[in-house]
């Protein structure tokens, strides 16, 4: 999985973002101070999104400095309210790979992330399109899932909410949460549809084992636990 950096002062924008990337199968760490996040460089980061002004003395040009002090490679994303060339310019000059103007589309960030993890981490994204869990074998490239050579059909729901729970293996989402990441933010409905998407996975997948959490939500079972 990989990791993304998001630094962003406003709280709001920074768990809608992470919301997003989340659902896109992203490991998200935040920060809302310039200076907590230099001093977060070293730890694994495959992309780093930079919001330039910053609500303490460390903005992002000084943060992307950082960074580049310590890796030369590591892709970066500005984002910024300001719409002005010498912004951009000055970005790329530091070593940004993309540039982002306030208010921007979550979808669309994502979509940008994507693009350049798939352009950055080209010969890794070949090994990484396959997951294999117990007999099924997931291409992530064509969601698509193959069982004994054969295509089990899934729709994007069901598909999206098997590879959440694959990807988190033994972590235990609340209704809510899964909401939020499958459905999207702008879902308004009963959280009772998540109960009969899990429903609809058991019946397709049996071997994938989702443990109900009773009042809470769910949670896909290690095989450890399993064998146990």
């Amino acid at each position: 999985m990989y990791t993304i950096c998001l630094v962003e002062d406003e709280e709001a924008l920074s768990n809608v973002v992470r919301a997003y990337l989340e659902r896109a199968g992203y490991d998200v760490v935040c920060f809302t101070k310039g200076e907590d996040a230099i001093n977060y460089i070293g730890n694994k980061v495959d992309l780093w999104i930079l919001d330039i002004m910053l609500g303490d003395d460390v903005n992002g040009y000084d943060v992307i400095k950082a960074i580049r002090e310590k890796d030369q490679d590591v892709p970066v994303i500005f984002t910024s309210a300001r719409d002005q060339e010498l912004d951009k310019i000055f970005g790329l000059e530091l070593g940004s790979d993309d540039y982002m103007t306030k208010p921007y589309s979550s979808k669309e960030l994502v979509l940008r992330v994507n693009n350049i993890i798939k352009r950055v981490y080209k010969d890794k994204e070949k090994d990484n399109n396959i997951i294999n869990y117990e007999d099924y074998i997931i291409d992530q490239e064509k969601r698509s899932l193959q069982l004994d050579n054969k295509e089990i059909k899934l729709t994007s729901l069901e598909y999206d909410l098997v590879i959440l729970f694959i990807k988190n293996k033994g972590k235990c989402f609340s209704r809510e949460e899964i909401l939020n990441l499958v459905w999207g933010n702008d879902y308004f409905g009963t959280d009772r549809v998540v109960d009969d998407l899990v429903r609809r996975i058991r019946k397709k997948l049996p071997k994938i084992k989702i443990d109900a959490v009773y009042g809470y939500g769910y949670r896909l079972l290690w095989i450890l636990e399993k064998i146990s």
